[in-house]
């Protein structure tokens, strides 16, 4: 069963988005969802730190065993922090997308972009809406 934590903030894109109060920073990687239908992940491309993105943008590719998928930015800001450990073990990903798997780590630019993201009853219907079509 898929798991999606209460805290996160969600994308329907299926990016999550977890917000550090205290430092305005914001880290981000995939869903359990996402995870789920990519397959096992052989390879994550990561940005680079320091570059500047606008929600929407196309900021990583994962590459699994089935097919190749990319991840767009929930949010605008600056990227601080990738997730080395994935360069040498991109399986995180798929065994713990929350934790061990996030993908970077961003300065938050809007405040209102973030608010705006799904909370995990939006996601929950989004996937319902998206299961129906």
């Amino acid at each position: 069963m898929q798991h999606f934590p209460e805290e996160l903030m969600y994308t329907i894109t299926h990016e999550w988005a977890y917000k550090d109060e205290e430092k305005n920073i914001v880290t981000v990687g995939i869903t359990d969802y996402a995870q789920e239908k990519l397959g096992e992940i052989v390879f994550v491309e990561l940005p680079e730190v320091g570059l500047k993105i606008a929600a929407g943008d196309e900021v990583c590719v994962l590459e699994s065993v089935k097919s190749a998928a990319d991840v767009f930015s929930p949010l605008s800001g600056k990227i601080v922090a990738i997730n080395e450990d994935l360069e040498d073990s991109p399986g995180l990903i798929n065994s713990d997308p929350y934790q061990d798997g996030w993908l970077y780590k961003l300065e938050l630019k809007d405040q209102v972009e973030y608010d705006e993201l799904l909370d995990v009853h939006g996601y929950r219907e989004h996937l319902a809406e998206e299961a129906e079509e």
